[in-house]
């Protein structure tokens, strides 16, 4: 059993974006859990449904209770909502807690506004490997994971070495990232087949596209030019 629970990797400022993305995420679970329509209905209505954005088209779900249909919002828009949408309070946790121990740092390095931008395309191609593999699926992918996986991959690239306090079984040790991240994205690949309700290939396709679009979104040096009067 290996769960991160603080790294050891200061950052120059305070995560500002991270903080808002956890604060949305949960506000938005609160509200799933709290509203009279329930967690399973958001979940129907907000969520990725591969069917739709391969064959272009909505799906129109009944509600057993009443027998009226459940209007649900635009595909292409689904593939964003359904970042922001977990299935219980386990999911929840997991993903934000990830979000919280790798973000920071990576928000450090690519400054407030890369990082959303960053974060909402590394969800989009996790999203996007979930449905290649699974392009008839009408059950409605949900959660954060895929996103926060891109997250992992550019932490992956960026500081291998950096320690992460780490439970393993009953003792809390310092490990190195990469060694943590790489186990993870193993378990991933390894865990493929056994469904679970868990999207195996948005996590590994997410963590891969952290991988590339690190690259895109690296930082350029600044150069000072001098003029000789």
């Amino acid at each position: 059993m290996f769960i991160p629970l603080k790294d050891e990797n200061p950052t120059t400022r305070f995560p500002v974006v991270t903080v808002l993305f956890i604060v949305v995420n949960i506000l938005v679970f609160f509200y799933q859990v709290l509203s009279p329509e329930g967690l399973q209905l958001y979940v129907y209505k907000l969520g990725a449904i591969p069917y739709e954005i391969t064959h272009f088209q909505s799906i129109s779900f009944v509600i057993s209770e009443s027998g009226a249909h459940l209007t649900r919002i635009s595909p292409p828009l689904s593939l964003f909502t359904s970042m922001f949408l977990h299935g219980g309070v386990f999911h929840l946790f997991g993903n934000m807690l990830y979000l919280w121990i790798f973000g920071n740092n990576i928000e450090d390095y690519l400054g407030s506004f890369r990082f959303v931008i960053f974060y909402l395309i590394g969800g989009l191609a996790a999203s996007l490997t979930h449905i290649l593999f699974n392009p008839g699926s009408q059950v409605p992918m949900i959660g954060a994971s895929g996103a926060i996986a891109g997250i992992l991959g550019a932490y992956f690239i960026l500081y291998p070495s950096a320690r992460v306090l780490t439970l393993v079984f009953f003792s809390v040790i310092p490990v190195p990232a990469a060694i943590i991240l790489g186990i993870w994205f193993v378990g991933q690949l390894l865990n493929i087949g056994l469904g679970g309700g868990v999207a195996w290939f948005a996590h590994i396709g997410g963590f891969v596209a952290g991988l590339l679009l690190l690259r895109l979104f690296k930082q350029k040096r600044r150069t000072v030019s001098v003029e000789y009067g």
